[in-house]
C-alpha cells in the first residue's frame, strides 16, 4: 500500500500503533480494575502465629512500672470487661514492684482523676501521675520523670491495648527506652485489639527490636 498525500503519511504512524495494540495477548495477570481491594480479602487473612514470650529480669534502680489509665470509667465491665480481672494481677506486681523499691508512675485520661484510679492500684506516697490521650508521653512531663529518674526500662500494663499501652509503649521505644509490655496486664475492649497490639510491638517499625512481650509470673528482679 502507498501513501502519496501528506495527510496519508501522517495517519500511518496511528494506523500502525492500532495495529500493534490490537496483536498484543490478553492481560496475563488481573487488570487494575479488576484486583482486590483489602476489603475484597478480609475474610481470607489468616491470624499470625502466636507471639512469644519472654523471661524478663528488672533492675528496680533503673525500671519503672507504668500504670495506665486503670479508672472507674475506662475499666469496668461494661466497657472493657476483661480489665477488672487484671486489677488483682496489677495489684500483686505492684506490691513487688514497690517492695524492691522499683518507681511506678501512673497515668490518667483527660477524664479521669487520682480519686477514679481504681482501688488495689491507687497511687502511694509521691508516685507521680500524669495525664494526657493515648500517648501518655505528650504535653506531660512523662519523659522527664523518667529521665531524672535514669529509668531504662519501662514495663507498661494498663488499658486500653491498642490506645495508651500501644502509643505510650511507642513513644518509650522511641525515645531509647527498654519496653515490657505484660500481656495479662493489657487489656482492651476486644480480643482482637489485645492481639493485633502484641503483634504490632513485636513487628512494627518503632517497637521492633526494642518490646518484650511476658507475664508477671515471667519476670522476677
Amino acid at each position: 500500500m502507498q501513501f502519496n498525500s501528506p495527510r496519508q503519511r501522517m495517519r500511518m504512524p496511528s494506523l500502525v500503533l492500532l495495529a500493534l495494540l490490537f496483536s498484543l495477548p490478553p492481560c496475563p495477570t488481573p487488570c487494575m480494575a479488576e484486583e482486590k481491594n483489602l476489603l475484597d480479602v478480609w475474610d481470607e487473612i489468616k491470624p499470625p502465629p502466636p507471639v512469644t514470650l519472654q523471661p524478663v529480669h528488672l533492675d528496680p534502680k533503673t525500671s519503672a512500672l507504668l500504670i495506665l489509665d486503670i479508672e472507674e470509667w475506662t475499666c469496668n465491665a461494661e466497657r472493657r470487661p476483661r480489665c477488672p480481672d487484671s486489677v488483682p494481677r496489677i495489684k500483686e506486681f505492684l506490691s513487688r514492684a514497690k517492695a524492691k523499691g522499683m518507681s511506678v508512675v501512673y497515668s490518667l485520661t483527660a477524664k479521669g482523676s487520682p480519686q477514679t484510679i481504681l482501688p488495689g492500684v491507687q497511687p502511694l506516697d509521691d508516685a507521680p501521675i500524669v495525664q494526657s490521650g493515648v500517648d501518655k508521653f505528650y504535653n506531660t512531663e512523662l519523659e522527664k520523670i523518667l529521665r531524672d529518674r535514669e529509668i531504662k526500662t519501662v514495663v507498661i500494663v494498663g488499658t486500653a491495648a491498642e490506645g495508651a499501652v500501644l502509643h505510650t509503649a511507642t513513644g518509650a521505644a522511641l525515645r531509647g527506652l527498654q519496653v515490657v509490655v505484660v500481656l495479662d496486664g493489657m487489656t482492651s475492649a476486644t480480643l482482637y485489639a489485645e492481639q493485633y497490639t502484641a503483634w504490632h510491638l513485636l513487628n512494627a517499625p518503632g517497637t521492633k527490636g526494642k518490646a518484650t512481650l511476658t507475664l508477671f509470673n515471667l519476670i522476677d528482679f
